[in-house]
């Protein structure tokens, strides 16, 4: 059960991917009211800093998803910090109740939590711990939780790779049950929670129309593959 703070408005913690989409969507089933979208950006503001993904991107997914964009740009150095502010100016506007898409990784919640909270934030974690509420393994959660994304009906693609764990060549290929399959085979989490892999989200309930792509170039930057994406 999602348990909000005062009004049920809330922003997202928006990385593109497939894991901060479903949380969303998760939110507006429960009667929450989204606001925004926040992604935190590279200093110049020209790319998201968790998954690489163009300003122009951004934009275009949330159009289809028909909510205002918020971006910010900071160095790792100042990130805690300019993030902070972003999230003392939504309590400010009435936005009171922050969604992430957090699965199962304790130390990333407490640093959410301890930022939210000073900044006056309630966050709220639709996705967390699957396991202990099911009764399964943590493998088995994360899977459960992918399974769910594709049976809501979303398409993610995979827009970045871990130089190393997997090849360039699963760039651009869509997430689905063939994919699963293929990822635990080769012993790769196929939720990709250890930062294996990357995803953004391009189609599903919460999008006014799908997203369609084309590629501009592959590039390797702090150890990972990336695939740049425009609007086709």
């Amino acid at each position: 059960m999602i348990k909000e703070k005062g009004n049920s408005t809330f922003f997202t913690s928006w990385s593109g991917g497939k894991d901060s989409c479903l949380a969303h969507y998760r939110a507006q089933q429960n009667g929450l009211k989204p606001q925004a979208l926040l992604t935190m950006m590279i200093e110049n503001g020209e790319r998201s800093r968790s998954h690489g993904l163009s300003l122009e991107f951004l934009s275009l997914q949330a159009k289809s998803i028909g909510l205002p964009l918020i971006v910010q740009g900071a160095s790792w150095e100042t990130y805690e910090q300019v993030f902070s502010s972003v999230l003392c100016n939504m309590e400010s506007q009435g936005i009171v109740n922050g969604v992430f898409g957090d699965i199962d990784l304790e130390q990333h919640r407490e640093w959410v939590e301890r930022v939210s909270r000073q900044a006056g934030i309630q966050p709220l974690f639709p996705l967390w711990r699957e396991e202990k509420a099911r009764g399964q393994t943590q493998a088995r959660a994360r899977i459960k939780i992918i399974q769910d994304f594709l049976d809501c009906g979303f398409q993610a693609m995979i827009i970045a790779v871990k130089d190393g764990v997997l090849t360039s060549d699963f760039l651009g290929r869509i997430l689905d049950d063939q994919l699963v399959n293929e990822l635990k085979k080769m012993g790769v989490d196929p939720a990709g929670e250890e930062g294996e892999f990357h995803t953004v989200a391009i189609d599903g309930p919460i999008f006014n129309f799908p997203l369609n792509l084309k590629v501009k170039e592959r590039m390797l930057m702090d150890g990972y593959w990336f695939l740049d994406l425009a609007p086709w």
